[in-house]
Formats: structure tokens, sequence, C-alpha cells
């Protein structure tokens, strides 16, 4: 890949990764699971979702959690390309959230953490293929998690019963 060629990726990939925040933070993250490969891992401190559909699980439990305030601020993209179809990225999230409606009162970020991720080039998209969190601080409100026991207790009830 040349040079201007990483340019351009690479300004497409911090563009991509604001756009899915901004689709979280706004949207519920209805969009989210199309970022992701079929088989991405979405992984950090107590928690992994493996699979587009168990991320997708994840964003709808946030969602019927009820009304919450959120903003992920990211910041410091850096990428790097193995290839012509894998990149590597590091960035930093500062996450601001509460539960209930707007406006919350003003705090600090209730987490900070650097996040890498790994980018695959599929039919011509740039999807993540793995993205793995690690907290630098945290304080204030709870981050939004999905235990594996609670992710797999919601995708058996969405299962039609198979009993007679």
């Amino acid at each position: 890949m040349d040079t201007a060629t990483q340019r351009d990726t690479l300004h497409d990939l911090h563009h991509k990764l604001v756009r899915y925040w901004h689709d979280v933070d706004f949207n519920w993250g209805l969009n989210a699971g199309g970022y992701y490969t079929d088989d991405a891992v979405f992984e950090g401190e107590g928690f992994a979702y493996t699979g587009r559909p168990e991320i997708e699980e994840f964003y709808a439990f946030r969602r019927d959690r009820g009304p919450r305030v959120v903003l992920h601020a990211v910041v410091n993209f850096s990428c790097t390309f193995e290839s012509g179809t894998r990149a590597n990225a590091a960035w930093v999230c500062m996450l601001y959230a509460h539960d209930g409606e707007p406006p919350q009162a003003s705090a600090p970020p209730i987490n900070v953490s650097l996040v890498r991720d790994v980018y695959v080039l599929q039919g011509g998209e740039w999807l993540v293929q793995r993205r793995s969190w690690s907290t630098l601080f945290q304080g204030g409100a709870p981050v939004t998690k999905l235990s594996r026991d609670a992710m797999e207790q919601r995708r058996a009830e969405q299962r039609p019963d198979k009993t007679p």
C-alpha cells in the first residue's frame, strides 16, 4: 500500500470510528453490528462478545435498560498497516455516561480506556475484527456490561421454544 493510500485509509478509518460512536451515542447503536466482521471479538475487562450477533445483542441490552445519556469521545487515533487488507489501530476513549434523561450533571468521564482495533478489508469495506479495551481511569457511574451468563440467558429467551 503506497503512502497516499495509507493516508486516505487512515482518514477513512478514523472517520468510520467517529461515525460508529455517533451511532452508539445518539442512535442507540442500531447500526453498530455493521461495523464488525461476522466473527469479530469485542472485549475488555469483565466482558467479551464474540461474533456480530453477540455485539448486536449487547447494544439491544443497552437499549432495553432505558434512558442513558452517553458520549464516547475518541482521541489520539493511531494506525499502522500490516498489509493492504489488515490494519492495527490504537486510540483513547473518554466515556461520559449516566442513566436517565438529559441533561445530566456535568462530571469527569466515568472511564478512560486505551482501545486497540484490528481492521480487515472485506468486500471493499474496512471492518473491525477485534476491539480490545484496557481501562486507564475509572470512576463515577458504572460502565454498561453484559456478563457471559446474562448474554446466554438473553439469547436463549429469543429462541423459539422447541418443546412440544
